[in-house]
């Protein structure tokens, strides 16, 4: 939960809510996209498969989608937090140890295991966003 809670945050700290969604030179993705990323990765790989919440994935939208208002991305965020907690506090450790119920990668992984590559690509992306923030979010 810290770092949705650390990506509601640096979502929250754009002093230009436009810039969001600025990409510039080899700066590809918008913060604002990678959120939406994140958002969709999360709702799918632990809400729909562990928490049979019947989220459906539109990926490519995560990353063609802009101007999304920064309170459905706040709010989206604090949605996918409730979520998270939700479906992990179900999770015991008999759980954790089997197998995923995805292939990742054409590979079987245990169910702890891809939550910890989970839990890293949420801190590559935030990095990003919070990098993207400082660099392109200036006066």
């Amino acid at each position: 939960m810290r770092d949705l809670a650390k990506l509601r945050s640096e979502i929250e700290l754009y002093r230009d809510e436009q810039k969001l969604w600025r990409t510039e030179g080899e700066i590809a993705n918008s913060a604002g996209n990678l959120c939406l990323h994140l958002i969709g990765n999360l709702n799918t790989y632990i809400g729909a498969e562990l928490g049979n919440t019947g989220y459906v994935r539109d990926r490519p939208l995560e990353f063609s989608l802009r101007n999304v208002p920064r309170t459905e991305l706040l709010k989206s965020i604090d949605d996918t937090i409730d979520m998270v907690a939700s479906t992990l506090n179900q999770l015991n450790d008999d759980r954790l140890a089997e197998e995923y119920p995805q292939l990742i990668a054409e590979e079987k992984l245990t169910t702890g295991y891809f939550l910890t590559h989970l839990s890293t690509h949420l801190a590559y992306h935030l990095g990003q966003i919070n990098y993207h923030r400082r660099l392109l979010d200036k006066n």
